[in-house]
């Protein structure tokens, strides 16, 4: 809870390019969550940016259906926030060139944080950063590539691949003269993955280190988390993923906190129906498919109802369900006076894996200034 906080009231809005974003609170891009539907679930609470789905840039430059479906923004959108991933700095200009030429977003996110195995044995990802000239590439010809544009530029990074190869500070320096308009940190290495806790020290030296924006992740479950991450490490925003996982009301928590509200929503499990429904329709709105929009509904519902007091069958059929009128009948047999878990705030939600060896590369390692593309290293399908 917000009690006892120090409240970010000399906060300022995030500037991106000609934008003026407030509050500056960023939802990560996620994989098969952060999609039309989602995103404008979460815009109805709070302003911010809201990233789409991690776009590959030869799956764009090449024009794979699925992912030209991917980037489809809602007509209010008013701020198009497109992250790309890509290893070839030709090809990651060249998605940037079709963005800028093609007024297909407002704004572009790259990818050098991304610690799954099939990113990184390629080069990509976390792995990037290592091969330090290759990394200044990408990010220079992306920013070039976006400028005729006005369209602004960040990188969204980890701390390293692992403790011994830390390489955020370094990073964030190349991409400040590379001239992006701010630097993301997830404050854990690659090989961490989503175990333990997030550093949140190295945010503080980074944004120490650096002139532009400096944006902090990890471990933001809470509003209350945001605020002792300001105070704590002097970032500019913050970033959020797993923590608005079934809690898309905490963006409004957000925007309370940084306009200096001591507020927290703690919804009744009635509200939390409306907004699953909500979140289902616009799902099936999006995906002009009720089966289809109900099926990639199911991930959620687990989210949604954590700590709740629902029944076992009754939870197997909503992870069942196939059609809005069966979930819209489901949901009303919930109790709706139950009131908010207050023992589930402050805890992880999605993914919590074990630390493990980072796949990379054969010889990735051995040379820091050798900028050469990894052979296969560009992937062709989206979303991580």
């Amino acid at each position: 809870m917000l009690d006892g906080v120090t409240l970010a009231t000399s906060a300022t809005p995030l500037t991106l390019g000609k934008h003026q974003v407030w509050p500056p609170v960023v939802l990560a891009p996620m994989a098969g969550i952060t999609n039309v539907a989602f995103r404008r679930l979460c815009r109805e609470q709070g302003g911010g940016v809201y990233v789409c789905e991690m776009i590959t840039t030869r799956a764009l430059v090449e024009r794979i259906p699925k992912t030209l479906k991917m980037i489809r923004f809602a007509p209010d959108e008013g701020f198009r926030s497109l992250q790309l991933y890509g290893v070839d700095p030709d090809v990651t200009a060249a998605a940037a060139r079709m963005i800028a030429e093609e007024d297909l977003a407002d704004h572009i996110d790259l990818n050098f944080g991304c610690p799954v195995p099939k990113v990184t044995r390629r080069g990509g990802g976390s792995a990037l950063p290592w091969r330090r000239k290759l990394f200044g590439r990408i990010v220079r010809q992306a920013v070039q590539a976006a400028a005729p544009a006005g369209i602004p530029v960040t990188v969204k990074m980890r701390k390293g691949i692992d403790d011994d190869h830390l390489t955020y500070v370094e990073a964030g320096l190349i991409a400040q003269e590379a001239g992006v308009a701010a630097v993301a940190l997830h404050a854990r290495t690659a090989e961490q993955r989503y175990s333990g806790t997030a550093d949140w020290d190295a945010i503080a030296t980074l944004k120490q280190a650096l002139d532009v924006p400096v944006l902090g992740n990890g471990d933001i479950w809470e509003a209350a988390d945001a605020m002792r991450m300001v105070a704590h490490t002097g970032v500019d925003g913050v970033v959020v993923g797993r923590g608005c996982l079934g809690r898309p009301w905490l963006f409004k928590d957000l925007h309370a906190a940084y306009d200096g509200v001591r507020s927290q929503e703690l919804p009744s499990l009635g509200e939390v129906a409306a907004i699953m429904s909500r979140h289902a329709h616009l799902l099936v709105e999006a995906l002009e498919d009720e089966r289809h929009g109900c099926a990639d509904f199911r991930k959620h519902i687990a989210w949604y109802l954590k700590g709740f007091p629902v029944g076992g069958d009754l939870r197997r059929s909503l992870s069942m369900v196939a059609s809005l009128a069966q979930l819209d009948d489901l949901l009303g047999k919930l109790d709706a006076d139950a009131p908010f878990p207050r023992e589930s705030l402050g805890q992880p939600r999605g993914r919590i894996n074990a630390p493990g060896k980072v796949s990379l590369p054969y010889g990735w390692l051995d040379s820091r200034d050798d900028d050469t593309v990894p052979e296969g290293a560009e992937m062709d399908n989206s979303g991580g």
